[in-house]
């Protein structure tokens, strides 16, 4: 059976009585096993592991998995949300931060909230939102003008709504740039204003969210339509501002706790010249030092956006999330030291917003390798012993497994994507790396099964190009010093990968036509679901690797997939509207799958 529903391009309130939420409320924070069959987080539980305990889609009968119902949004643009569905209702948030709630069995739509942006507000990283959170009543988004949002889960109707932060920060202009530079001659894509792209996520009466945007970079046109990015610019000076994550109240929006990803005092850190693990990251500490002479005050500036939802350990209140790069974006000259604690792993107090731990996979990052795959709990098991870990897919390529407790390294896998030139510098010829600022691994969550100790991460394979630019100053003109990275025209493609984590080696790997933005879902009928950017949305045998099922969008399927279960019925969800940054098809579609 296929059915397509919608109800007009923002069509107004509609809210429909036969449909009750009252439990909505009841759900607060007991996402366990009383709600197996519902996703009611952004990674369907506090762990992120995104692996759903539902069997009726298995191997054995994913041949006839077909589409049950599939709603259009009205909204065509980057769509990267990962609906939520509690109680029979599905909440979708859609681009420039609408929000849509549906009847998750049937796709009828039961109450739309439409945003109005703040004027002339700069969007930093295009339009879309990774989700909302829903508990206590009540439907959550953090927005591209860096607002949190509360509204009624029956009708949509706004509670509240804060400024999270102020658009106040100096922003970079392509005047700066080399007038013999082609760059200096194109218009500016990409917007450098604060904003809020992660799901929100809640937990024990806080509603808790990141900003992003803070780690400033000057986006230049793409080259050509189907291009990942363009070329991004940085350049020293004092651009940007700190990130933070905050901690709201959830009853009236009342700030609880900020933590600032860039510390006041001993944001230099050691000067490290390896990472913790001992590779080289081919740095002049003392140029550096000589540099923070004049440059007390780079910590105002400093960057570290945090991109994706946390994880929490229920058990210990800690919140585990990754930072963003360090700001000006691969130009180190004003921003000497360790940046601490951008491109990291940060474990914080959940009631306090006290840091525990970080670990900082790039010190001094130039690349922009920002921690961007959400984080993972999981007990790790080594030489027969469970240890409690967080994993991440990181965009270096290698997927690290942290003690929980700790911080410390426990593990680092294989290279799950080529890795080429790593931490080599700008030079002015242009330096080819990967992966490089695309990752590795970007945003896109991954999947965990504990039992088998594997990790599916989806990958990404683009080499980068960076280069410096310098000019020595003439006459009343100052000196230009920036750098900037493009994607060469070498072959891009993706990669899906199983990883054992016992071994860091991989059980299996998949090659795809492009670079997979998006992410996985796993579930205990051993299947991984992963959409492509071409509008394929596929299935794996999650022990083989083997493809045993596909569909066809219109638009990129650039975005988490979810499975939830209503009245015995087993559904796979995922939205399929593109991804403007690589040149995915842009669309508007919620795509519902069920076996027939």
């Amino acid at each position: 059976m296929y059915k397509q529903l919608s109800l007009g391009r923002l069509s107004p309130l509609l809210v429909v009585a036969t449909v009750t939420m009252s439990a909505c409320s009841g759900l607060g924070n007991q996402h366990t096993a009383s709600t197996e069959k519902d996703w009611p987080l952004h990674g369907r539980d506090y762990t992120n592991q995104r692996l759903s305990p539902l069997t009726q889609i298995n191997t054995q009968n994913i041949n006839k998995l077909s589409l049950a119902w599939s709603f259009k949004t009205g909204v065509s643009a980057s769509f990267q949300a990962t609906p939520i569905v509690q109680n029979g209702v599905m909440y979708v948030a859609l681009p420039y931060n609408h929000v849509v709630a549906l009847d998750a069995k049937t796709g009828k739509e039961i109450w739309r909230y439409q945003h109005n942006r703040k004027a002339d507000w700069k969007m930093c990283c295009g339009p879309a939102s990774r989700g909302v959170a829903v508990s206590d009543g009540k439907v959550f988004i953090g927005t591209v003008d860096a607002r949190l949002i509360a509204l009624d889960a029956k009708s949509g109707l706004k509670l509240w709504d804060i400024d999270v932060a102020e658009d106040t920060a100096l922003t970079e202009n392509t005047g700066l740039l080399s007038k013999a530079d082609a760059k200096s001659k194109k218009e500016r894509y990409g917007g450098t204003g604060i904003g809020i792209a992660m799901a929100p996520v809640v937990y024990r009466g806080k509603v808790i969210v990141g900003v992003t945007g803070v780690g400033y970079g000057l986006h230049i046109d793409k080259p050509r339509i189907d291009a990942p990015l363009g070329a991004v610019v940085g350049v020293s000076g004092q651009y940007g501002r700190s990130g933070f994550m905050a901690a709201f109240d959830v009853h009236n929006g009342a700030k609880v706790w900020q933590f600032d990803t860039i510390p006041s005092q001993g944001w230099e850190g050691a000067f490290a010249e390896t990472t913790s693990d001992g590779v080289q990251l081919n740095r002049d500490i003392a140029a550096e030092k000589e540099n923070l002479k004049t440059h007390q005050d780079a910590w105002k500036f400093g960057g570290g956006s945090a991109w994706t939802t946390p994880a929490i350990d229920t058990k210990t209140n800690t919140l585990f999330f990754g930072t963003g790069n360090p700001s000006p974006q691969m130009n180190d000259v004003s921003r000497p030291g360790d940046n601490l604690y951008t491109v990291s792993l940060v474990a914080l107090n959940t009631e306090t917003g006290k840091i525990k731990w970080h670990y900082q996979q790039v010190p001094h990052d130039v690349w922009g390798y920002d921690v961007a795959s959400p984080p993972v709990l999981f007990d790790y098991v080594k030489n027969g012993k469970k240890i409690a870990a967080v994993g991440q897919a990181g965009k270096t390529g290698w997927y690290y497994v942290n003690d929980r407790k700790t911080g410390v390294l426990l593990a680092k896998s294989d290279a799950f994507v080529p890795q080429h030139n790593m931490f080599a510098k700008a030079s002015k010829e242009g330096t080819v790396l990967y992966p490089g600022i695309l990752g590795g691994s970007n945003w896109s969550p991954s999947a965990l099964d504990e039992s088998s100790q594997t990790s599916y991460v989806a990958g990404i394979h683009a080499p980068i190009k960076y280069t410096l630019v310098e000019e020595p100053a003439k006459g009343d003109l100052p000196a230009i010093q920036y750098v900037s990275s493009e994607p060469t025209n070498d072959a891009r493609w993706g990669v899906l990968s199983a990883i054992n984590l016992s071994t860091g080696k991989m059980r299996w790997q998949v090659k795809t036509e492009q670079p997979l933005m998006g992410g996985l879902l796993a579930t205990r009928g051993g299947l991984v679901f992963m959409g492509e950017g071409n509008g394929y949305f596929k299935a794996y045998n999650s022990s083989t690797g083997q493809q045993v099922w596909q569909s066809k969008a219109t638009a990129g399927v650039n975005a988490p997939p979810i499975s939830y279960e209503i009245d015995g019925v087993q559904y796979v969800a995922v939205v399929a509207g593109g991804n403007a940054i690589f040149g995915f098809p842009a669309g508007d579609e919620v795509l519902v799958y069920a076996l027939h």
